[in-house]
């Protein structure tokens, strides 16, 4: 089998099960009820319930910016390196093997220097990824290759609604004698 067949056939939500997990509740086999629930992907959110419509929601727009003007703040520190030619600015061991620790922090309170190299929020290393199922390494992959919003589901409420009902009034509980 190759590796996008597999791809292709995994197991994600319980809608690719159709009716199967209601059929094996009714039939009382609870060895493939129990082995259908295992199959499915283990990331919660890609289960059918979440990918249900959203609903539109007022929202209040406050942003970073807007917050520091307002309380005063002084510009966001850098996170990570822009330029690889600021290397030189990590170099500090001079200070330290002086003791010139005063210099030191009185030089990054003035202009302060990055927290790390790299500032890359999708970047995860191989050997991370290497240890998740294979549906986390299929939606790494898409999601780095073309990050878009997860696509949503179509859902009928009003055909939901009388289903529900249907089962109710042919539930044996309902039964007239």
């Amino acid at each position: 089998m190759v590796l996008s067949d597999v791809e292709n056939n995994i197991l994600v939500h319980e809608l690719q099960l159709g009716e199967q997990l209601n059929e094996c509740v009714h039939n009382k086999r609870r060895s493939d009820f129990s082995l259908m629930l295992a199959m499915l992907a283990d990331d919660v959110r890609s289960h059918s319930q979440f990918l249900v419509p959203k609903t539109e929601q007022a929202e209040i727009v406050t942003t970073d910016d807007t917050l520091r003007k307002e309380f005063n703040l002084p510009p966001v520190e850098p996170l990570a390196l822009t330029q690889l030619e600021k290397i030189s600015d990590f170099n500090q061991a001079n200070l330290i093997v002086e003791q010139r620790l005063a210099d030191l922090h009185l030089s990054n309170a003035i202009t302060p220097i990055p927290l790390a190299f790299r500032d890359d929020v999708l970047h995860i290393t191989h050997d991370v990824i290497a240890n998740t199922s294979l549906y986390c390494q299929q939606q790494y992959k898409q999601d780095k290759s073309s990050p878009k919003e997860q696509q949503r589901l179509a859902f009928n409420a009003k055909a939901w609604l009388n289903t529900i009902q249907e089962t109710i009034v042919k539930s044996p509980l309902f039964a007239t004698a």
